[in-house]
C-alpha cells in the first residue's frame, strides 16, 4: 500500500512538472520573440542613425570636394563654417524666427563667410606652389572663427530652445520608434545633395564649375569668368556646410563649438575615401561611413564606432588609392 501511494505521488509530481513545462514553453517563446524584435528594432534605429550621420558628413565633405576640385587646395576653415551654421541658426531663433527663417539666415551668413575665406585665403594664392600657404591661411581664418564664437557665445553648448515634442514625436519603422526630427534631417540632407547634383550636371554654372575644375586656363580662354566661378563654388560649399551645421544643432538640441573639428576631420577622411574631387564618391563614402558607425554601435563595440572612418580610410587608401 505504501509503495502504491509513493508511486502515485511520484506520478502526480511528474505530471505537475510536465504541466509546468508546458505553461513555461509559451512564455519562453514569447520572451525569445520579444528579444528578437527588440534586437531588430535596435538594428533599424542604428541604421537610420547611420544614414542621418552619413547625410551630415556628406554635406560638409561635398564642400571640401567642390573647393578641392576647382582649386586643388584644401579649405581648412570649412569645418568652422559648418560649426558656425548652428550658431547662426541660434541667433535667428533667439530673434523670434522659426526653423525656416533660421535656415535662410544660416545660408546667408554661411555664404558671406565662404566669400570671406575665398578673399582672404585663396584669391591671392592661386598658383600650384601656394597650396600650403592657402591651407595655412584658411586654417588661421578657421581659428579666428572659433575664437570669436567662444568670445560671443561661450565655450558651453547653447540650447536652441526647441520644444521637447520635436524630439519625442516620431513614427514606427520596422519596429523601431524613429523621431521625426531624424527623418527631417535625412530628408533635407538628401534634398540638398540632389539639388547640387542638378546644379552641377544641368545648369550653366555647373558646366562652368566642371570646366574650371578640369583646366582653369582652358576655361579662361573659353570666356569663363574663373574668379566668379570660384566665388560661386565657395558660396555653394559654405551654404551646404552651414545648413549641415544647423541640422546638427537641431539633432543635438544645442549649438556646440566642438562639432567643427570632429565633423571636419571626418569629412576630410570621407573625401579621401570617396576620391579627391569626386562628388559622387564623397556622398557614397559619407553614407557608407555613417551606416558602418551605426552597425559598430549596434554590435556592442560602443566608442569604437568613432574610429570606423579612419579604419575605412586606411583600408581604402591601401587597396584603392584613388578612392571609391
Amino acid at each position: 500500500y505504501r509503495v502504491s501511494v509513493v508511486h502515485q505521488d511520484a506520478k502526480r509530481r511528474v505530471a505537475q512538472r510536465e504541466a509546468g513545462v508546458e505553461l513555461l514553453l509559451p512564455r519562453i517563446a514569447y520572451h525569445e520573440t520579444a528579444v528578437a524584435e527588440h534586437a531588430n528594432a535596435v538594428l533599424v534605429d542604428q541604421v537610420i542613425n547611420g544614414l542621418v550621420s552619413g547625410g551630415l558628413y556628406a554635406l560638409i565633405a561635398i564642400g571640401y570636394t567642390l573647393v578641392f576640385g576647382v582649386l586643388e587646395k584644401l579649405n581648412f576653415a570649412h569645418g568652422e563654417i559648418f560649426m558656425f551654421g548652428g550658431y547662426a541658426g541660434l541667433v535667428a531663433l533667439l530673434l523670434g524666427g522659426d526653423l525656416v527663417v533660421a535656415a535662410i539666415f544660416t545660408a546667408a551668413v554661411s555664404a558671406v563667410l565662404g566669400l570671406l575665406v575665398e578673399l582672404v585665403s585663396f584669391r591671392k594664392f592661386r598658383t600650384a606652389d601656394a597650396q600650403i600657404t592657402a591651407a595655412l591661411s584658411s586654417l588661421l581664418v578657421g581659428l579666428i572663427v572659433i575664437e570669436l564664437t567662444h568670445k560671443f557665445f561661450s565655450t558651453e553648448p547653447r540650447s536652441l530652445g526647441l520644444s521637447a515634442s520635436v524630439y519625442s514625436a516620431g513614427i514606427e519603422v520596422f519596429g523601431a520608434q524613429v523621431a521625426y526630427i531624424k527623418l527631417v534631417i535625412l530628408g533635407v540632407a538628401l534634398a540638398l545633395m540632389m539639388s547640387l547634383t542638378y546644379v552641377i550636371e544641368r545648369t550653366r554654372l555647373g558646366r562652368n564649375i566642371r570646366a574650371v575644375s578640369e583646366s582653369p586656363t582652358a576655361a579662361l580662354l573659353a570666356g569663363i569668368n574663373v574668379k566668379r566661378v570660384t566665388q560661386y563654388t565657395f558660396v555653394i560649399a559654405s551654404v551646404l556646410a552651414g545648413i549641415g551645421g544647423l541640422l546638427v544643432a537641431c539633432k543635438n538640441g544645442a549649438a556646440i563649438s566642438d562639432v567643427g573639428l570632429s565633423f571636419g576631420l571626418k569629412a576630410l577622411a570621407v573625401m579621401a575615401i570617396g576620391g579627391m574631387g569626386d562628388l559622387r564618391g564623397a556622398v557614397v563614402a559619407a553614407l557608407l561611413v555613417g551606416v558602418a558607425e551605426g552597425l559598430i554601435y549596434w554590435a556592442g563595440f560602443g566608442r569604437l564606432g568613432e574610429i570606423t572612418v579612419w579604419v575605412l580610410m586606411i583600408a581604402i587608401l591601401l587597396l584603392r588609392p584613388s578612392g571609391l
